[in-house]
């Protein structure tokens, strides 16, 4: 009968330290000088190598962290994060050393979820190396198992850089929404939940689409420099993707020669609030990099350069352009 070594156990405190690392790296948290020091740790002995190398196994069987660890490093104050340290810590002294699969982590189909609110914007770095930037009001579910590695968009938009699967099977990586499903071919691109369509950009690389609702539909090929969007049933045109597609992850909302209509939706988007613009100058084009951390500043923006007014309401609640 075959038996297995048995490692020696981890140190609880190395083990803590492996959790508060990985914890920290999956919300993308570490400045450049903190990035060296978690280098350094790692190799610093020969306990942080195999604590390292057990969370590698342990976010890889995730895809990520469940939400209730991963959204406790979000704030450090926090009175949960300790625990949720904890937790963690005892799942990575759990771990046996030789198992093919995490039979726990593969009966419970692990997903884990991430949102943003309102304003707020945040980068995740996924177990296989692929980045996430999830926009104002996005949520999302995370899913990676033997046959794939899928990021379910519930609602909002998503900025995706792929990374390559070094899994032994190399998994397809998918993006699903409402209308459809989105496989990457080796790409950075941007989706869009919209109420009954889906907005695709594609910058680098190319995406195959599949409908949701229509088998008799064959999949499209989106490529670098195209956009398209599709309901359930049917594609819409394939047109030259917008300069500017992505520019809200760097904190930027572009306009060039945009309806000043269509502009004020989209800031609106980043504002606790609403943004009402008069009919009359509804059709004023506006060019300009306006920043969506800061919608007063982008409003300030446009009323020193436009023709336009604005005028607050409840406190800046409610904003009313109108002609100046």
């Amino acid at each position: 009968m075959l038996s297995l070594r048995k490692e020696p156990a981890l140190d609880a405190a190395v083990l803590e330290e492996a959790a508060e690392w990985l914890m920290r790296l999956s919300e993308n948290d570490l400045s450049d000088s903190e990035r060296a020091e978690w280098e350094r740790w790692k190799v610093s002995s020969p306990e942080h190598a195999r604590a390292w190398s057990r969370a590698q196994r342990l976010q890889g069987k995730l895809g990520g962290l469940p939400s209730s660890l991963a959204m406790s490093a979000l704030d450090r104050p926090n009175p949960g994060r300790r625990a949720a340290l904890g937790k963690l810590a005892l799942l990575l002294a759990a771990m046996p050393v030789g198992w093919g699969s995490w039979k726990l982590m593969e009966s419970q189909q692990w997903t884990a979820g991430y949102r943003t609110a309102v304003g707020q914007r945040r980068d995740l770095t996924l177990a296989d190396g692929s980045r996430i930037t999830l926009n104002t009001d996005t949520a999302i579910d995370v899913h990676f198992d033997a046959e794939q590695r899928l990021i379910h968009l519930r609602e909002g938009e998503i900025l995706v850089q792929t990374a390559p699967d070094t899994s032994r099977t190399p998994r397809p990586f998918l993006v699903s929404t409402r209308q459809g499903r989105m496989q990457a071919l080796g790409t950075r691109f941007t989706v869009r939940e919209l109420p009954s369509r889906t907005h695709l950009a594609v910058l680098e690389g190319a995406v195959k689409v599949v409908l949701a609702a229509s088998i008799q539909t064959a999949p499209l090929i989106v490529n670098a420099g195209q956009r398209t969007d599709f309901s359930a049933q049917t594609f819409g045109d394939v047109a030259l993707a917008n300069h500017y597609a992505g520019a809200w992850a760097q904190g930027m909302l572009m306009a060039d020669k945009m309806r000043l209509a269509d502009f004020v939706t989209e800031l609106t988007r980043y504002r606790r609030g609403f943004v009402r613009c008069d009919p009359a100058i509804a059709e004023l084009r506006i060019s300009g990099a306006f920043p969506i951390s800061d919608t007063q500043r982008s409003l300030s923006m446009l009323v020193q350069t436009y023709p336009v007014r604005a005028n607050a309401h409840l406190n800046g609640y409610w904003v009313t352009l109108s002609p100046a």
